[in-house]
């Protein structure tokens, strides 16, 4: 039988299936009943799933991160598909096929690295030369960054996903400097590679994706200014000579401004070519993969729109389905 996959999943469908579990949360219910409520997903998506009559015996079962074999109904809820779970029993990983679940395998993993690498090591200043090897060879840095998701849900969700995003923005960032020369092509692309970086540690991603404790309290934005600062420290012992305040100052200002707008986050707007630059390409950058997934993931498969998303305001089109 092939198997059922979170994308695919039709109404009242019956599911005996593996997936990923991860943000189990033991509730209760406005009669003081306990419910079980978790995400459920592999590499095609993920929903909700609610199972009710839970007790903390089923709550302790398994833990986030862990395979489960989930019995079920599908069903949709609020325009959104969740599964009413009756039964759950954790999976030992060696008995799963992990290709259902990675998004990028290890070669793919390698060859973005890779990219990531020429990339910076091809850029002409040296002083921002030096500052991104310092990153690159420090080896537990670099499998912590290939290992980490860019986010929790919203965009490149998965292992890899920040290096994926990274080395994309990367990339638009060489297309697009040609066309502004005001633009210091270097700035940019180590902005590009330096404004996410925090998110190694604001995350954890071991088993499951949640925020760490310094994520909740600091956030990626200031734990990327320390990194910096850190490998500065290193780079002018790399390179025997001090490196320039102002030319750290501005890759610092990147790091701060790229989320554009103070109510998004950041502690300052963009106030340099290259900060402005890197906040429009990286909205670019995750707007386009998380509408996209938006669009695969929809359950209105026989309709040319989506269902509303609340939290972008719209619908998307999706273009007239195909005809039987």
């Amino acid at each position: 039988m092939a198997r059922r996959e979170i994308a695919n999943l039709g109404e009242n469908e019956t599911i005996d299936e593996v997936y990923l579990v991860s943000n189990k949360q033991l509730r209760p219910n406005r009669q003081g009943n306990l419910y079980l409520q978790m995400q459920i997903g592999d590499k095609s998506g993920q929903v909700n799933g609610m199972m009710w009559n839970a007790n903390d015996h089923v709550y302790r079962k398994f833990d986030d991160g862990d395979y489960v074999r989930i019995q079920g109904t599908s069903q949709f809820y609020n325009g959104a598909m969740q599964i009413i779970v009756s039964g759950i029993e954790r999976v030992d990983v060696k008995e799963v096929d992990e290709s259902y679940f990675v998004h990028l395998g290890g070669a793919e993993i390698d060859g973005l690295r890779g990219q990531l690498a020429e990339m910076l090591r091809g850029m002409k200043n040296p002083h921002l030369r030096n500052l991104a090897e310092c990153f690159l060879i420090d080896e537990e840095f670099m499998q912590r960054f290939c290992r980490a998701p860019a986010g929790v849900k919203n965009h490149h969700a998965y292992h890899g996903g920040l290096l994926e995003h990274v080395v994309n923005l990367m990339k638009v960032s060489q297309a697009i400097v040609p066309f502004y020369p005001q633009i210091d092509a270097d700035l940019l692309l180590i902005g590009a590679f330096t404004h996410d970086l925090g998110k190694i540690e604001e995350l954890t991603y071991d088993k499951g994706f949640a925020y760490s404790d310094e994520g909740q309290l600091i956030g990626h934005l200031v734990m990327g200014v320390a990194l910096i600062d850190e490998k500065a420290h290193e780079a002018e012992k790399l390179g025997g000579e001090p490196m320039p305040y102002e030319l750290v100052l501005r890759v610092k200002h990147m790091v701060v401004s790229h989320h554009g707008k103070l109510e998004f986050g950041s502690p300052k707007v963009p106030m340099t070519l290259e900060a402005l630059a890197l906040n429009y390409l990286d909205t670019l950058d995750a707007h386009v993969i998380s509408y996209g997934k938006l669009i695969e993931e929809d359950i209105n498969t026989d309709s040319a729109w989506t269902i509303f998303h609340a939290p972008i305001g719209r619908k998307l089109y999706k273009g007239e389905p195909p005809r039987s």
